[in-house]
């Protein structure tokens, strides 16, 4: 419990137990039970029907478990947290990293939002820059007089740029993802976080025929015209996927038009813009606050800032490149929690597992998981 909570009631699910200090430093008591052998001796000892199983109380406290002297428990905890020390810092430095890689790509368009106004600001602006462009801009320009010129790029309607967008019919489909080479049909979940997920899809009943013209492949730019008001709009463009998959009616897909003054990777981003997507949640439909609707006529309608093709490929490349940075910080905060949990374990268990007599035979779930790893609690 943290420091400082009064007053805590607890339902009869949950046992409270106060460490003899002399003996148990908390820490590595709460550690000990989120290692894999406590677990997998806890799940091997649970009862109960599935969905509501649990370990009896008598059987839980009959366990005997690894207990060094004090000293040891506190040296042990300690070093965990050392070794721990430095994944939040790559975290929040991805998060920096990739933070100013958003800003540059939106200050580079002219659309960053502007600093703080000071209480009281005069500033003259041309009427045909605010039909032309955005007020973050020219805001930006009156409280950064002196800051370098962003250059203003033309702003362009999403139907001057792409042909069409095209969805499909969505069949009933099974509740199961679509086998290696059974056609499926993709789900909202394929497109709401930014980044193509190909397991989220249904697989297509054999009795329906595939509509093989709207089978989705690498370099195809969805975006989602149904959802949650926060994912409808949500795009993405595919860098690779499996075969058989196929778009669902709540789906488009861009078809560009020949010579495309637009890149397939440019506009992901450009749906990102706070100026997009208040364009995009002025022109939702819908009465239900789980799904709302945006039109073709609507998403075709949605004005952008364009760059030159050669601009907006160094525009994505700069970004592209604060991600996978980013990426790699969080990749390494993730290995040093693994490995600081591992090291913990192993100088837990150096002399063995819990011991012989209280480990019976594992009783695997229906899948054949046992659980795993350390908790988030």
């Amino acid at each position: 419990m943290p420091e400082g909570w009064e007053n805590v009631v607890v339902t009869s699910h949950f046992k409270v137990y106060t460490p003899d200090i002399s003996r148990l430093d908390a820490r590595f008591f709460r550690l000990l039970l989120q290692t894999k052998d406590f677990k997998n001796w806890l799940w091997a000892n649970r009862s109960g029907a599935d969905g509501r199983t649990e370990v009896k109380l008598d059987v839980f406290e009959m366990l005997e478990i690894p207990l060094p002297p004090i000293r040891e428990q506190t040296a042990l905890c300690d070093a965990y947290s050392t070794a721990l020390y430095h994944a939040p810092r790559l975290e929040q430095e991805a998060q920096t990293v990739e933070d100013a890689g958003v800003s540059a790509f939106e200050t580079a368009l002219g659309v960053a939002a502007p600093p703080p106004p000071p209480e009281r600001l005069v500033f003259v602006a041309r009427f045909r820059d605010i039909e032309r462009w955005s007020h973050e801009g020219i805001l930006r320009a009156a409280l950064q007089p002196n800051a370098s010129t962003t250059r203003i790029w033309p702003v362009t309607r999403l139907g001057n740029v792409v042909a069409d967008l095209e969805n499909v019919w969505s069949p009933k489909c099974h509740d199961h993802q679509a086998g290696k080479d059974r056609w499926g049909v993709l789900k909202l979940g394929a497109v709401s976080f930014g980044i193509f997920d190909q397991s989220q899809n249904k697989e297509l009943p054999e009795r329906l025929s595939p509509r093989a013209a709207y089978e989705v492949k690498s370099g195809d730019v969805l975006i989602s015209r149904a959802n949650v008001v926060r994912y409808v709009g949500a795009c993405v463009h595919i860098e690779e996927t499996r075969s058989r998959l196929m778009l669902c009616d709540k789906i488009f897909r861009l078809r560009f038009r020949e010579n495309s003054r637009l890149l397939p990777r440019f506009l992901p981003e450009v749906m990102r813009l706070c100026s997009v997507r208040e364009q995009i949640e002025a022109r939702l439909t819908g009465t239900s606050p789980t799904m709302k609707n945006i039109s073709k006529p609507a998403l075709l309608d949605l004005s952008f800032p364009l760059p030159e093709l050669e601009d907006q490929q160094a525009l994505i490349t700069d970004l592209t490149t604060a991600r996978q940075t980013a990426t790699a910080k969080r990749a390494e905060a993730r290995a040093l929690r693994a490995s600081a949990w591992t090291a913990f374990e192993s100088a837990l268990f150096a002399t063995g597992d819990l011991p012989e007599h209280q480990s019976p035979p594992r009783q695997e779930a229906a899948d054949g998981s046992l659980p795993n790893g350390p908790s988030a609690a």
